[in-house]
């Protein structure tokens, strides 16, 4: 984790949560802010293997979680800093959250209560643990993660708040996180993009 006061040094930016919280649509927007190239986690799952989200499912969650495990261990490895948005249940496993918590990688978690989030999310080929009951579902992997979130970010971003503020919640999310990295000395303000420039 980057100290205080020390000079700008980037490392990777992971973006954790749920399903739902904008680890995606805000990531790939932090990303055009401060010129980092953006990974999604499940997206790049798929390119890598062939086999999607849902498919590596029906093999269990273990084997998936395996596969997801190294591929954050391989990305996180590129000597390129990236912006990554997490796969929601990433934090699952001890290695991945172990490997979060490293100098090299800055994790933030984008906070949001279940309810919320339920009220957002869509079953999706890359949500294969989404049922009928999205708020059952979301309060369960909610009581299960967001311990493990809390245990390896760096700073935590309520999401509601930027909802509830009206127009394009994602951008001022994505600021917020910019904000966060600028105080965390992970980003240097002055190569900072106006979100004018991409709205």
């Amino acid at each position: 984790m980057p100290d205080a006061g020390t000079d700008v040094r980037a490392t990777h930016v992971v973006l954790v949560g749920l399903m739902g919280s904008g680890k995606t649509t805000v990531g790939k927007k932090v990303a055009k802010l401060i010129g980092h190239r953006f990974v999604d986690a499940d997206v790049e799952i798929e390119a890598r293997t062939g086999r999607s989200v849902a498919s590596w499912f029906e093999d269990g969650e273990p084997a998936f979680r395996a596969a997801e495990a190294q591929l954050m261990e391989d990305l996180l490895a590129e000597p390129e800093a990236l912006v990554i948005g997490a796969g929601g249940g990433a934090v699952v496993t001890e290695s991945t959250r172990r490997r979060l918590r490293e100098g090299d990688v800055t994790a933030v978690y984008l906070h949001g209560t279940p309810q919320f989030l339920a009220s957002r999310v869509q079953a999706k080929a890359h949500r294969p643990l989404l049922t009928d009951d999205p708020l059952m579902v979301m309060q369960e992997m909610y009581d299960a993660r967001d311990g493990w979130y809390r245990e390896v970010a760096d700073v935590v971003v309520e999401v509601l708040p930027h909802h509830e503020a009206g127009e394009k919640p994602k951008w001022r999310i994505a600021e917020q996180v910019v904000e966060e990295l600028i105080d965390l000395h992970v980003v240097d303000p002055a190569t900072v993009a106006s979100p004018e420039v991409f709205r």
